[in-house]
């Protein structure tokens, strides 16, 4: 397989995700939802863009390594699973919906922030599929310096959030706490 049909799928799959970001964001607004640490979000729309379009220039012509791909099927079933878990509460930005708790069940019985983890792996397992190791560990590295900032945002509107309990608080990956 080459990476062209890797990409289309994943730029595919991007777009629908953005639209579904963009409904449940208006919908949790609605709601009375506010957005909090605004500030790394264009940093971090930049990075996922540039990721894509690097791996459109480099990759889409390479052949895709089977083993790399089977992890990047494996991430998106955790994807999936983070998906289902939060419904409309899954959005790219963090939002704070007064008045709601921590998502406790899925994946957020065992990790804190679950899709964080996917995205942390999945951007340089991507580039790894094309071959593209100077990729991985460039998108990989900015990623993991934008998420310690993104969740040191979500963990500061989900310990300012009325009612918080750090017993019971476990996550949030863009939804704290809405």
């Amino acid at each position: 397989m080459k990476g062209i049909v890797l990409l289309a799928c994943i730029t595919v799959q991007r777009a629908v995700e953005l639209v579904m970001a963009s409904r449940n964001t208006r919908e949790l607004r609605r709601r009375g939802a506010y957005e909090v640490g605004a500030a790394h979000y264009p940093a971090i729309v930049a990075l996922h863009a540039a990721w894509l379009v690097v791996l459109w220039w480099r990759g889409r012509r390479r052949p895709v390594s089977w083993p790399l791909l089977g992890l990047f099927a494996l991430l998106q079933v955790g994807r999936a699973w983070v998906l289902v878990t939060l419904r409309g509460r899954w959005t790219t930005r963090i939002l704070v919906l007064p008045g709601e708790r921590a998502i406790e069940r899925g994946p957020y019985r065992f990790l804190r922030h679950p899709n964080y983890l996917i995205v942390a792996l999945e951007l340089p397992a991507v580039a790894l599929a094309l071959g593209m190791v100077r990729s991985a560990l460039l998108f990989g590295g900015a990623n993991l310096a934008l998420l310690a900032w993104r969740i040191r945002c979500e963990d500061e509107a989900w310990h300012a959030a009325p009612g918080f309990d750090e017993a019971t608080a476990l996550g949030g990956d863009g939804v704290s706490p809405a």
